[in-house]
């Protein structure tokens, strides 16, 4: 009898000096690829193309970009950092720089979920010369740019006007993530307020640049006129009201600026792209072991009421 007693007096002593250390919080350090991520996201209009599917539902490719992105932030390990930017017009806008992901996850997520098409303070998508810009910011950053977006220029892009890439090879560390699918799908029209409209039509998008020269040969322009009509005068009909992914293009530019390309699937898909493209720096993390020991409590506990 006297074992018995003495035997639960040394479980529930064990369980005490178990939740005793639970409580204290003990942590365990240990070695973790950690990142210093920004990512930038194209808010222009045609990122509200519904080609993606989420829960048996059609959603924008913007959407998609965000649900994927919160699950990432899920995925990173603590003391990595986050900063976020959006692209639109010409150039790109660093929200906020990166913040480290456990302490900062509240405000990170709320700011993700927050984004939104009506953020945009033009409606052209220059993506090349906006890439251009944001590699500019990022030359000789400790930072990893992630840029989203479908490839779509609107107006479409002029060769002549393209700017040079190739300048910042070896500057930067980044990864383009190529968003939307293969076939060529409405855009959304909205009012200010964020109100449906329907889809754009034809007549409510250039289907050309007309920016500075032309680059064909003015021969070849019906209704050339150097002055008054360099692209010529006869209008011109095309499919530019309607999206798709441009991942021949957003490949080119990712190789001329030295960048990484990978189209954007789901979570897992980014993940391994970010996991294989060398972002990552050696680093360690500390891991909260205090439910190890809780749950040895537990057993303890358990065990002094079975003996009973």
């Amino acid at each position: 009898m006297t074992l018995v007693k003495d035997f639960r007096f040394w479980l529930l002593a064990a369980a005490l000096a178990l939740a005793l250390v639970a409580a204290a919080g003990p942590t365990r350090v240990a070695r973790q690829p950690l990142y210093r991520l920004v990512f930038v996201v194209d808010i222009t209009r045609s990122m509200n193309t519904e080609d993606y599917r989420s829960d048996g539902q059609s959603v924008s490719r913007l959407e998609f970009v965000k649900q994927t992105l919160r699950q990432q932030l899920l995925a990173l390990p603590c003391q990595s950092q986050v900063g976020l930017g959006v692209f639109t017009e010409r150039r790109s806008v660093v929200l906020f720089e990166p913040i480290e992901v456990c302490a900062g996850f509240a405000e990170i997520d709320a700011a993700i979920a927050a984004l939104d098409w009506r953020m945009a303070w033009a409606a052209d998508s220059r993506i090349a010369s906006g890439l251009a810009s944001t590699l500019d910011a990022f030359k000789n950053s400790r930072d990893s740019l992630v840029f989203f977006s479908d490839g779509q220029e609107a107006p479409p892009p002029n060769p002549r006007y393209q700017p040079d890439l190739t300048v910042f090879k070896g500057q930067v560390k980044g990864l383009i993530v190529g968003v939307g699918g293969d076939q060529a799908a409405p855009i959304p029209k909205f009012d200010a307020n964020g109100k449906r409209l329907g889809f754009y039509r034809p007549e409510d998008v250039p289907h050309r640049s007309t920016f500075g020269e032309s680059d064909l040969n003015p021969e070849k322009i019906e209704g050339y006129d150097a002055r008054n009509a360099p692209f010529g005068s006869r209008a011109v009909s095309g499919d530019e009201h309607l999206s798709r992914l441009h991942e021949d293009y957003l490949r080119k530019l990712a190789g001329d600026s030295g960048l990484r390309y990978q189209r954007l699937l789901d979570a897992e898909s980014l993940g391994l792209a970010l996991a294989q493209s060398g972002f990552a720096e050696p680093g360690q993390t500390e891991t909260d072991i205090a439910w190890q020991f809780a749950g040895l409590a537990g057993l303890a506990l358990a065990a002094l009421y079975w003996r009973n």
